[in-house]
């Protein structure tokens, strides 16, 4: 039940999953817990910056639109939003505005977030942050932990938190152009075993497909093509033999489980693994990874790492 005194975002609808998301819980993993926290951290950062919060505020993690919230409060209330991450529609009080707009909802207003024309999740930040129970330090929802803030639903209240000083600085922020071709291309480097398959290469030699298995956990990539291509394409191990005993976990770890096809880990990966690490994406291209849609193809190659020499090292 809502608070008439407080201003609050009440959750009429939901269409894919949605979450309260913020920077993530570090330093549990001795007792766990994963770090969590938004899946695409630079779209979430965005949004704080352009409605004036801090970086670690909380916001609403939408998985391809579908969300509509009511500004509930006293009369007159307002809110400050702004919609980043995959670019969706932004219906406020029935006027669409773009994503990337700062824009105010008052007391009775309807928000509400349509599908994304490309990318998966959209954040939808709010000016004094989400002021929901926090778990651990954090108010993000962790998918394998099974802890913080419930997945929102119809009936969800989220309270505003308090307003912050001074008055945002900017009026919105562009979006990046569409891309130009319908793959993902993503940058690696080799794993701590990658000598646990037979032939690490075949991680950047041809397309994946991310799989309907998708989540906040990973994404399973797997082959394309006839029966015969996708088996021929997949990772196998050095020794079918050999046992590995269950090492520390990273999100962009890319895991090799025995059906050969690699998983990317994201933002709730397990914090320890017991298949060898065969390549990890770079941190700068992770966000990118989370944006991947189920069925769309990735690929993945070698990044250019400079040696001591080129970096002026010794």
């Amino acid at each position: 039940m809502s608070d008439p005194e407080r201003t609050a975002l009440l959750v009429h609808r939901v269409g894919g999953p949605a979450y309260v998301e913020d920077t993530g819980r570090p330093g549990q993993a001795g007792i766990g817990v994963g770090r969590s926290g938004a899946a695409d951290r630079a779209a979430h950062a965005l949004g704080n910056r352009v409605v004036g919060n801090a970086p670690t505020a909380a916001a609403v993690e939408v998985t391809l639109g579908g969300l509509e919230l009511e500004v509930t409060g006293p009369a007159g209330a307002v809110v400050w939003l702004c919609l980043t991450g995959a670019p969706a529609p932004l219906v406020v009080a029935g006027r669409e505005v773009g994503p990337g707009a700062l824009v105010a909802a008052r007391s009775g207003d309807r928000v509400a977030v349509g599908t994304p024309t490309r990318g998966l999740r959209s954040y939808l930040a709010v000016r004094g942050g989400l002021d929901v129970p926090a778990v651990l330090g954090s108010r993000s929802h962790d998918v394998l932990a099974g802890i913080g803030p419930a997945p929102l639903q119809p009936g969800t209240v989220l309270p505003v938190g308090e307003e912050v000083a001074g008055q945002p600085v900017v009026d919105g922020v562009p979006q990046a152009a569409a891309p130009t071709d319908d793959e993902v291309v993503l940058r690696v480097v080799r794993g701590p075993r990658d000598d646990w398959v037979a032939d690490a290469d075949v991680l950047v030699s041809g397309a994946w497909r991310a799989s309907s298995r998708t989540d906040r956990v990973g994404m399973r990539l797997e082959r394309g093509g006839t029966a015969t291509e996708a088996s021929e394409g997949l990772l196998r191990p050095a020794d079918p033999d050999a046992s590995l005993p269950s090492e520390g976990a990273t999100r962009g770890a890319l895991q090799v489980p025995p059906s050969g096809e690699p998983v990317l880990f994201l933002a709730d990966h397990p914090v320890t693994g017991g298949y060898p690490v065969v390549g990890v994406v770079v941190d700068a291209d992770v966000d990118r990874a989370a944006q991947v849609r189920p069925g769309e193809t990735v690929r993945l190659r070698w990044a250019d790492i400079p040696t001591d020499r080129e970096t002026g090292g010794t």
